[in-house]
This record gives C-alpha cells, structure tokens and sequence, in this order.
C-alpha cells in the first residue's frame, strides 16, 4: 500500500472513530418504549406533565406522578417517600435545583429506555410502565425514583 493510500485510510477510519453516535429518533424511543414495557401512547403525557412540572417547580403535579413508596436519593440518604404529601412537604430536601433544571430540559429524542423503564436526564429520573392490574394489560407511567 502506497505511503498515500494508507495516510487516506488512516484519515477515513478516525474520522469514523470520532464521528459522534447517530441520534436516536422520537419513533425509535417509542418503539423500545412499546417493546420494553407496552404502553408507549400513554407515556407522552405524563413525560410532558413532568418536564413542564420541574420547569416551574410544581411539586403537587410531580407528586401525583410518582408511585408510592418512591425511592429519593438525595442530600447523600436514601429516602423512601411514603405519600404524596410528604413528598410535597419536603420538595426542596428532596429534588434538587440542578434535577429540576436538567429534567426541565429533557427531550423526548434523547431518553434512555432499558428493562427497568425510561430514564430522564442521565439518571436524575425513572418512570415505569405500573401494572394496574393481575396480567399488566392495564398500566399507567408513574416516577419510579429520583436520583440527585
């Protein structure tokens, strides 16, 4: 191989190497929304509900998202919340500024979806498909934990 031909394939293949990975689409984290955990349509909502709800701080609204007990990690301990209204009582202590922003601006493009459900804002925030009845053909997405 010419001195040429191998400085070209040495440019081609780093340029691979540094290319920055192919962003997912919103189709493609619907479809392993709906492949993981079925109920793909009805997450939208409460994903919405809950990036406008860190955006102006509205603890009652993220309170009525989330699934009791729900596991808080913050200030270093690990809280488990039992109802809403301790949650709400102690939003300040248990969701961050830095959370709220990050999850604030969360695009739907950009989430994270493995078998343990969608997480938002590397980790700040898990939602899960809850089953709402014996055989999970009824669900509805709920904040699983917090993580700041």
């Amino acid at each position: 191989m010419a001195a040429s031909s191998r400085a070209l394939a040495l440019v081609a293949a780093l340029a691979t190497v540094s290319s920055p990975a192919r962003a997912q689409s919103e189709g493609e984290v619907y479809s392993r929304i709906e492949q993981l955990h079925g109920n793909a349509e009805a997450f939208t909502g409460p994903f919405d509900n809950l990036t406008q709800a860190m955006r102006d701080g509205d603890a009652e609204t993220i309170a009525d998202l989330a699934e009791y007990p729900l596991t808080v990690n913050a200030n270093g301990e690990v809280y488990d919340i039992q109802n809403a209204q301790d949650f709400i009582d102690n939003f300040d202590a248990l969701v961050m500024e830095e959370t709220r922003s990050a999850v604030a601006r969360q695009r739907y493009d950009d989430l994270f979806v493995n078998s343990d459900g969608v997480m938002l804002a590397n980790g700040a925030v898990w939602m899960g498909a809850i089953c709402d009845d014996g055989d999970c053909a009824i669900s509805h997405w709920a904040i699983t934990a917090i993580n700041n």
